[in-house]
């Protein structure tokens, strides 16, 4: 017998063959809404032009290609608390360290929680990022599930939400999409949001928080309020950065883990621990995404034409939005939606329908990609969705 006998075949991606299918569709015009990718106008998904001058600024002064660490980049990991948390540094109750992406980010965290306490509730609202459960999973965690958003409706439900957190025991752990929320794109407003961090201090649940999208909702600031809120109100906090989508480093790998403490005497030994999981997981995280975004926030013109960029492209996605709802119908409250993602009710049919006859390729649970679209295609889109419905 084989040794590798007793694995069993895993299922396909679903959407890496929605990409396949799409690749060798001839149809013009055709849309592709799947992929978690930001599109420009034309569909591409471009280098930022201030990342690129980073690079090229980087290229011409870094002088070493020698290990930094488990940590990373420091200074990466140093201007990403700012980033989320305003005007802090890693220090007293702060510690951080460079990811392999917001997915490595998420990972670490779960491990540190887990190692913490083995077997902890993560309490997750659904529907949620597809790689939440397995991540939460592999690191031997407990995920309890319940209800966030309702598809027919298009809002987020929220007396759900704090009926489940109230359930909580001390101890449990709540993952939370700090903005644009992958895949439905509803946001807590930060009165609920207030609401949800005083409950997790009052109940002593940990805050486990997700942010991979920031300043694609509504702006740097607004998209990271409920974060910070959650952050000053509870004493213990874990926060996984995704560098992806916001400086369009998809393929680098660019991410940080800030864990806040109770008190800052318990930083180092938290932070020891940190290190130790991330040596035994990957070593050292890839360099050159982390050292090309430290390169460009440290430099003040750079950084002023990133956010300008940034700000283009979220007016991109505000604008789509716009156009969508217009149409009124299923599409009638994406614009009160932030960032890339919504999550329209669509039967698996509908989604198959809009795919064979309309060349429009979108997840089965009918997520779109709002990037996918432009102002111009949207009644493209609208238009092939009422002849499915």
């Amino acid at each position: 017998m084989s040794f590798f006998q007793p694995l069993a075949q895993q299922p396909a991606d679903a959407l890496l063959a929605l990409i396949g299918m799409f690749r060798n569709d001839p149809r013009p015009g055709k849309l592709d809404l799947g992929v978690g990718v930001f599109r420009d106008d034309a569909g591409n998904t471009p280098v930022m032009r201030s990342v690129k001058a980073a690079e090229k600024k980087l290229w011409e002064t870094q002088d070493s290609k020698s290990y930094l660490g488990p940590e990373g980049n420091v200074a990466f990991a140093r201007h990403m608390a700012r980033l989320a948390l305003g005007d802090v540094d890693l220090s007293g109750r702060l510690t951080g360290v460079q990811t392999p992406g917001g997915t490595g980010a998420l990972r670490l965290g779960a491990e540190l929680l887990g190692a913490t306490k083995p077997g902890a509730t993560v309490w997750v609202g659904t529907p949620t990022w597809p790689n939440h459960p397995p991540v939460l999973a592999a690191a031997g965690l407990k995920v309890q599930t319940y209800k966030h958003f309702d598809t027919n409706t298009q809002a987020i439900t929220f007396d759900a939400v704090m009926d489940a957190l109230n359930k909580a025991q001390a101890g449990d752990i709540a993952l939370l999409h700090g903005c644009c929320h992958n895949p439905t794109g509803a946001d807590f407003d930060l009165d609920q949001w207030k609401a949800i961090a005083e409950l997790l201090s009052a109940r002593g649940i940990v805050p486990f928080l997700d942010l991979a999208y920031q300043g694609l909702g509504l702006g740097m600031e607004q998209d990271a309020a409920g974060v910070r809120l959650v952050m000053d109100a509870c004493p213990e906090a874990v926060l996984a950065y995704s560098c992806d989508k916001n400086f369009g480093v998809y393929r680098d790998r660019v991410g940080a883990l800030i864990v806040q403490t109770a008190a800052a005497g318990d930083t180092d030994r938290i932070s020891s621990n940190i290190l130790a999981l991330a040596r035994a997981n990957w070593s050292m995280p890839p360099d050159h995404g982390g050292a090309v975004i430290a390169t460009l926030l440290d430099d003040a013109t750079l950084a002023a034409d990133w956010k300008l960029e940034l700000d283009t492209m979220r007016d991109r996605l505000l604008g789509i939005r716009a156009a969508l709802a217009g149409h009124g119908g299923v599409l009638g409250r994406v614009d009160q939606q932030r960032g890339m993602f919504s999550l329209l009710p669509l039967s698996p049919d509908v989604v198959k329908r809009l795919r064979e006859d309309h060349a429009v390729y979108m997840a089965g649970s009918g997520r779109i990609n709002v990037a996918g679209l432009s102002v111009e295609t949207a009644g493209q889109f609208a238009k092939a969705l009422a002849a499915c419905l």
